[in-house]
């Protein structure tokens, strides 16, 4: 720039002295013939040419010697990939950064969205809980209620039952079967019955005598009897070896538990 700057000024002021310098004038030739003629007046006074002034010459100024400038391409380039090492640096480092970001708003909407996917699921198990247990209270209503009516219409059908055996037991123990059946038992217990010294003509000993079908008896109990010790002994005696007991006429007619009057003057 220096340089330029006064290559500029030299310029300037070469041409000013230029416009300075006086133009040398250059005399021109005149050829002219002479007539001769009567002179009416006086002749023509011819007048000196003027002499041209010399001319000056201004010496050129030397040539300005250009100073070679120093090769710093090198540290231009060094520089240059310094520059755009630090620009992709940042700009990678920018990347980076908005990736990371990104990243981080991508897991927060997924906890989020996982959270309220959670919550549906949790409130979706929940009404299927309520609804289940629901259903089931309803089925276990449904199943009381049918069986409160089942026990009922069993109850009622086994009162009934109850009524229909207990009438069909009081009728079969005033029919004539009903008593030629205990008249048998009561017989062959008595054939069994070794009556001891000490009963009296009005001993009487009642019995329980529980039996099952086949007329084997599995079991005694002297329900009252006003003889002794020996006396209880010995119809409990009896009744066990009269086991089995026989069998009524009419299957009906059986009765697993018989209550019995034995008395030592019935005996035959």
């Amino acid at each position: 720039m220096a340089v330029i700057l006064h290559a500029m000024l030299l310029s300037s002021m070469i041409i000013a002295f230029d416009f300075a310098r006086p133009v040398p004038i250059t005399p021109m030739a005149i050829q002219a013939t002479l007539v001769t003629e009567i002179p009416k007046a006086a002749p023509p006074v011819v007048k000196k040419k003027p002499e041209p002034k010399p001319v000056v010459e201004v010496p050129k100024p030397e040539p300005e010697v250009e100073v070679p400038k120093p090769d710093n391409s090198e540290e231009l380039k060094r520089q240059a990939e310094e520059e755009k090492r630090v620009q992709d640096t940042l700009i990678e480092k920018e990347r980076l950064e908005k990736m990371r970001q990104q990243k981080e708003a991508d897991l927060r909407k997924k906890e989020r969205e996982d959270a309220l996917r959670k919550k549906e699921e949790e409130a979706r198990k929940e009404r299927d809980r309520q609804e289940a247990e629901r259903k089931r209270q309803e089925n276990e209503e449904r199943q009381r209620q049918e069986n409160e009516r089942i026990r009922k219409e069993l109850e009622a059908e086994q009162r009934v039952q109850e009524i229909q055996d207990e009438e069909t037991r009081l009728a079969a123990n005033s029919s004539p079967a009903m008593a030629a059946y205990k008249f048998a038992i009561a017989q062959k217990i008595r054939r069994n019955w070794s009556v001891p010294a000490s009963a009296s003509a009005d001993t009487v000993c009642t019995v329980s005598v529980r039996q099952i079908p086949s007329g084997e008896i599995t079991g005694v109990d002297i329900l009252s009897c006003n003889g002794d010790d020996a006396v209880k002994r010995s119809v409990e005696a009896a009744i066990r070896r009269s086991s089995p007991l026989p069998e009524p006429s009419d299957p009906k007619l059986f009765n697993p538990i018989l209550t019995l009057n034995l008395s030592p003057e019935q005996q035959n």
